[in-house]
């Protein structure tokens, strides 16, 4: 796998295969499926061949390159009840 990092918070934002083609730009970060319009080469790094934790969700951990370190941060979502959306 391969994670997408803020480098400000350290904070996971995705994950994807490694084979997936991942574009970092000057102003943003191209991907398979959507493109990144707030992360970008001056404020995130990609790192390839993680291991993400089991239950990760972007934000939830933290990446330095060799550590996943939960973020203290994190709130659990809700669940959301049939008929809220």
């Amino acid at each position: 796998m391969k994670t997408i990092v803020e480098t400000a918070t350290g904070l996971s934002k995705y994950v994807f295969e490694d084979d997936a083609d991942v574009i970092v730009r000057t102003d943003r970060i191209v991907t398979p499926a959507f493109i990144i319009g707030d992360l970008n080469g001056d404020n995130s790094h990609v790192y390839d061949n993680v291991t993400p934790p089991d239950d990760w969700i972007g934000n939830k951990y933290t990446f330095d390159g060799t550590t996943w370190t939960a973020n203290p941060d994190w709130v659990e979502p809700e669940a959301v009840e049939e008929g809220d959306v």
